[in-house]
């Protein structure tokens, strides 16, 4: 699991209902063994469309069908939210109280309102390039007028050097203003032929995905606890890979690309284990922290929406020195790293696309017109973390996008990490 940076309480400040209630029986006597019940209230977001592509706006909750594991759930809580504006809205019982335990009296909370948005918008510049600067403060700026609207909340978190944070905030300005702080700091492809080679790849370029998947991580835990709005994170990076050019590294050709007559070439053994198992197994771990990042998104229902500042790419600069077909398999894929984590949890990815103000429009669309659908879920075991979710509807040549799992929350307190001189 990423493991979160000192201070992440700091990020964002969001007061909101509790998904989770759990209660504990605890043992008389230290024999005895502690039985714990939990009740998880799980929402989702479900957006049906036509033929046509329109957003269906006349369904009711008879309409819908919730499976969880192929087990259908009796839906409590159902609203539709069309324009911005929220209607229907059937608000879910408390829980019963588990046989045999006896819950506190809480009072009970009324629901809040459900009108406007959380955007979170995370700006990687760990991971595009300088030269994109100008590129992604203007793609920043068009966020703020073309989705944004009045009522929505925003939050604007980097990654790295910009050190931008802005936090939960009504004001359209602040967060277009943030946009002046933005400083990418990618490595090109000739910076990484310089880097020194260790067990991990090539430099500190896992530190900086693992960084970037940390930033986003911490994000979604402090949105967890926001119910009944529809939550949605604009990513903008470039994407990941972690064993970039690898032919172009070991290579010395002048023209084609490679180390150029580094003398460190040839001390490292290219057949040793120690620095062979990372190429091994780069695609893997890259799998694995983008997984757990989308399980993390999906158990706060959140919608991650990825933006690639290259837009339409084409050839590498030939200043790059670098080799045009190991440049189309990395730009592979980043797009692909991009394309995963937007469509595993319901979004999409602006990747290969320089009409990003149509593509805004979109997002805005996606995001202001659905229906919002919870229930208690009737798996009592918590052992069993990720559960996949279908929704369905009961009319002819309606197609249904909604996450398609979440995950239960790991029990424990994370290790604090390492601190870093």
């Amino acid at each position: 699991m990423l493991q979160p940076r000192p201070g992440a309480g700091r990020l964002l400040a969001l007061g909101a209902l509790s998904v989770t209630l759990c209660v504990s029986l605890a043992a008389q006597t230290p024999q005895v063994p502690v039985f714990r019940a939990s009740i998880t209230h799980v929402t989702t977001d479900v957006i049906p469309r036509d033929a046509n592509g329109r957003f269906i706006s006349d369904l009711t909750k008879d309409n819908f069908t919730l499976l969880e594991d192929g087990v259908a759930q009796q839906v409590d809580f159902f609203s539709l939210v069309h324009g911005g504006r929220t209607f229907n809205i059937i608000a879910a019982p408390p829980p019963a109280a588990p046989e045999g335990i006896i819950l506190p009296t809480v009072p009970r909370r009324l629901v809040g309102d459900s009108t406007g948005r959380v955007l979170l918008i995370f700006v990687d510049d760990l991971h595009f390039e300088p030269e994109y600067t100008p590129h992604v403060r203007k793609l920043l700026q068009d966020i703020a007028t073309t989705i944004l609207h009045d009522g929505d909340m925003a939050a604007v978190v980097s990654s790295g050097p910009s050190s931008i944070e802005v936090q939960p905030t009504y004001d359209r300005k602040l967060v277009a203003a943030s946009a002046s702080k933005i400083r990418g700091s990618a490595m090109t492809a000739n910076e990484l032929f310089r880097l020194l080679e260790t067990s991990q790849g090539p430099g500190d370029v896992r530190q900086r995905a693992q960084l970037a998947f940390t930033s986003a991580y911490e994000m979604l835990a402090q949105i967890e606890r926001v119910e009944n709005k529809r939550k949605a994170v604009l990513y903008i990076s470039t994407g990941y890979d972690f064993d970039p050019f690898a032919e172009s590294r070991k290579g010395a050709d002048r023209v084609q690309g490679g180390r150029f007559a580094d003398p460190l070439l040839r001390i490292i053994d290219q057949e040793n284990p120690y620095f062979r198992t990372p190429t091994v197994t780069a695609d893997i771990d890259l799998a694995v922290y983008m997984r757990e990042l989308t399980l993390a998104a999906n158990r706060a229902n959140a919608t991650i929406f990825t933006v690639d500042p290259r837009g339409l790419a084409g050839i590498v600069d030939a200043g790059q020195n670098l080799d045009q077909s190991e440049w189309r398999m990395h730009l592979q894929k980043t797009q692909s790293s991009l394309r995963y984590l937007a469509e595993e949890t319901g979004g999409f990815a602006v990747v290969n696309d320089n009409d990003f103000v149509t593509a805004f429009k979109k997002i805005d669309a996606e995001t202001s017109d659905y229906y919002i659908l919870g229930y208690y879920s009737s798996n009592p075991d918590p052992s069993q973390r990720v559960r996949q979710l279908e929704v369905k509807v009961d009319r002819p040549d309606v197609t249904v996008a909604a996450r398609r799992g979440y995950s239960l929350k790991t029990q424990g307190t994370p290790p604090k990490p390492k601190s870093r001189k």
